[in-house]
């Protein structure tokens, strides 16, 4: 999930970077926005290096071009679509008064009009501009629009005055954000490990035995985890996919390498998600040099591999354990079976063959199945949906359990 944070020219503009980090921790990537006079009291060069992203710091160069941080000059269209929320920490009463009046002259004042993102003020300023009735007018406007305005805290302000227009702190800031979000916090006592993507099974030094997982559920999960307040563990095969903020990753490649890494954390683990799509045989010899293509047909002799799921039930300690059954007919049948054989918490079944189900795509469509018999089948809905309503599930046994 991704956010704009749009930093505006006050001397509160240092605290901005804190906040970058406490949203980073919220599994959130942010996208650093500053006007021309909030770089007159922070640098640039400090949010690039807290986000690892460019800084976004003015529409256009002179004569009309296109700036060096933007791809091209129409980025604050780009933006504008892939963020979840904008959030302004500071936001003076210029930049309020230009978004309450339709005024576009940066590009955050641009992006704000050209996102439908819900927008998240936190004012500061003095206390004789932030009592003054344009400015409780311009930001009584905003909310009219659906913006959610962080009050300002009261307290000895840099002007040397004393009233209400400190910057919000940035729990305060936060738990608006996360409300804006929807961004729930029920697995804070949880240490949540994942296994997600394909193992890795060599065949000769060149080609190998492995499956079409991508990982997208099982990163998905992870950062769902982590938003939900979890310490997550990440134990990933090889993917393409940019690991979720703050979340602890492990990069494996064959099913030994996985396991081995499974177990290392059991101890600690008090929920596991075995999201990966483990391969299940290996060849039982593989060829020290690469098998030459011949005119005979060739055989592969192959062996099973470790079950991770019926090691990790059968090890010691009261872990909530979820499963998933990638399958091709009799999906929920099957999936029941294996839940009750694997002793699993939950399973989660799907039917790799229905369109938008199953490897490489953005959407799943599965039923949850629970171990006291309930069935709960879900639409087709993004992965990231997919695993909040996983979670639930999760968070409502591990609540159960006291």
């Amino acid at each position: 999930m991704k956010i704009a944070l749009g930093v505006s020219g006050c001397i509160a503009a240092y605290k901005a970077a804190e906040l970058v980090r406490q949203l980073q921790q919220e599994g959130l990537a942010v996208q650093v926005v500053m006007t021309r006079h909030a770089q007159e009291f922070i640098r640039p060069l400090t949010f690039a290096a807290l986000t690892g992203k460019k800084v976004i710091t003015e529409m256009f160069e002179a004569g009309g071009g296109a700036p060096a941080n933007l791809e091209s000059a129409i980025e604050h269209i780009g933006v504008a679509q892939e963020i979840e929320a904008l959030l302004i920490a500071p936001a003076t009463a210029n930049v309020i008064g230009k978004l309450a009046n339709g005024i576009a002259d940066d590009f955050l004042t641009t992006l704000y009009l050209a996102t439908k993102a819900p927008l998240i003020l936190a004012p500061a300023m003095n206390v004789q501009m932030w009592e003054h009735p344009t400015v409780q007018a311009n930001l009584q406007r905003l909310r009219e629009r659906g913006a959610v305005v962080v009050e300002p805290d009261e307290g000895y302000l840099a002007c040397g005055m004393t009233g209400p227009g400190r910057l919000a702190s940035a729990e305060s800031i936060l738990a608006k954000v996360r409300a804006v979000l929807g961004l729930k916090r029920d697995l804070t006592a949880e240490t949540v490990l994942v296994t997600a993507g394909p193992t890795c099974e060599d065949i000769d030094p060149v080609r190998t035995l492995t499956n079409r997982s991508s990982g997208r559920m099982g990163y998905a999960l992870a950062e769902a985890a982590q938003r939900r307040g979890a310490r997550v563990i990440l134990v990933s095969g090889p993917t393409a996919l940019e690991p979720p903020a703050a979340v602890e990753v492990e990069n494996v490649r064959t099913t030994e390498e996985m396991r081995r890494a499974v177990k290392a954390h059991l101890a600690e683990a008090s929920v596991i998600i075995k999201a990966a799509a483990v391969v299940d045989f290996r060849p039982a010899e593989v060829a020290k040099q690469k098998i030459k293509r011949g005119r005979a047909p060739l055989t592969l002799a192959l062996e099973p591999t470790a079950d991770l799921l019926e090691e990790i039930t059968a090890a010691p300690g009261a872990r909530l354990v979820v499963g998933f059954a990638a399958e091709t007919e009799n999906v929920v049948e099957n999936a029941r079976a294996k839940l009750k054989a694997k002793k699993l918490d939950l399973m989660v079944a799907n039917d790799v063959t229905q369109n938008g189900a199953g490897f490489d795509v953005e959407t799943n469509i599965v039923t949850i199945l629970t171990r006291d018999g309930q069935e709960i089948p879900l639409p087709k809905m993004t992965k990231q949906q997919v695993a909040h309503r996983i979670l639930d599930e999760v968070a409502r046994l591990r609540g159960a359990r006291g």
